[in-house]
């Protein structure tokens, strides 16, 4: 059996190619106290400065054992790039958007000639290449930004939901400008060095807005970051938040090519309703990665892996709390998954 580089092996598990085990990553954040500590990498200064994020998302490899490095650690830079106000984050808790800045259509005609090299995300970009500078040989360069249904919903507010339903013209505007600016986004970042995106899109369930917005607004707009995305040769993997068992075959729809699961969805089912994409997922962050034991870990751990998970990792981002000692756990169960 050949033995993979961490970077092969996860760019030839996530397109469904042979591999020698599983690979050990996590596709939402990483970042904890813990590792804070040990890397002298702290929030908030490490969501802000692009030498402390890349310190401590390097934490995640060196402290923990995950076979990838993985920035941001938070979901609200994309808003914050567009004019909305900003809940400064704690050591403990992650930055969080506090104000909306689209009302109507003329909002959306202002923020249409953005500047990607402006901002957090620029900030973002160059932790990145500080990472791909160090580690792309070796390692996967994770990359990770709000999807275009969220980041539609952070820019409007809670009128978004009614929006998509009785503003068909205003809906389509913001939902094309949040989609062109994460193709050029995720290009940037894929420019700096970023060899896997991830596209965090928690309001952009079907459980929410029901299968017909879904495949009105969130199925064409993924498949054109997707498209973008296999142009490069850079896989994409989505999560939703929440139970998306029914909506399953609707995100594979986009050319994702894995989809990550949160710990209500059965991972067996899950691997019954893809044809291809690979499933990635679901160990609760909560109950298990935080307030369980390695034991606890190992075990629920297993029941993935038996259940058919393609690939283990948290069911949705790790708490910051959260013990290396569980996180080792759920690495090691992965690297014994041998085929």
């Amino acid at each position: 059996m050949v033995t993979y580089t961490p970077k092969e092996r996860l760019a030839r598990a996530l397109t469904g190619k042979p591999v020698d085990r599983m690979p050990a990553v996590s596709f939402t954040q990483t970042g904890t106290v813990e590792q804070m500590e040990a890397a002298g990498a702290f929030w908030p200064e490490a969501n802000d400065n692009a030498e402390t994020m890349a310190k401590l998302a390097e934490a995640g490899h060196t402290v923990v054992g995950f076979e990838a490095v993985r920035v941001p650690f938070d979901i609200s830079a994309e808003a914050e790039f567009f004019g909305c106000d900003i809940k400064a984050g704690t050591k403990e808790q992650q930055p969080s958007v506090s104000s909306h800045c689209v009302k109507d259509m003329s909002d959306v005609q202002r923020l249409k000639n953005f500047d990607i090299t402006q901002g957090r995300v620029a900030t973002i970009c160059k932790a990145i290449k500080i990472l791909a500078d160090k580690y792309g040989k070796e390692l996967p360069i994770m990359a990770s930004m709000l999807g275009p249904f969220s980041l539609a919903q952070h820019m409007n507010g809670d009128d978004w939901f009614m929006a998509i339903m009785t503003d068909e013209e205003f809906a389509t505007a913001l939902m094309d400008l949040a989609t062109e600016f994460n193709i050029a986004y995720a290009k940037k970042m894929a420019e700096n060095g970023a060899d896997t995106m991830v596209i965090i899109d928690p309001t952009a369930s079907a459980m929410l807005i029901g299968d017909e917005y879904y495949e009105k607004y969130v199925v064409p707009a993924h498949r054109k970051i997707v498209d973008a995305m296999h142009e490069i040769n850079v896989p994409v993997v989505i999560h939703i938040c929440g139970d998306t068992t029914m909506s399953l075959e609707l995100m594979e729809s986009s050319g994702v090519d894995a989809i990550s699961v949160d710990q209500s969805v059965d991972i067996a089912t899950a691997k019954s309703k893809v044809n291809k994409a690979m499933i990635i997922g679901n160990l609760d962050p909560v109950a298990v990665l935080w307030k369980g034991t390695p034991d606890t870990v190992r075990e629920v751990s297993q029941k993935a892996i038996d259940a058919g998970v393609d690939l283990l990792a948290p069911g949705c981002g790790i708490v910051s709390k959260t013990p290396s000692v569980n996180l080792q756990a759920m690495v090691e169960s992965a690297k014994n998954r041998k085929y």
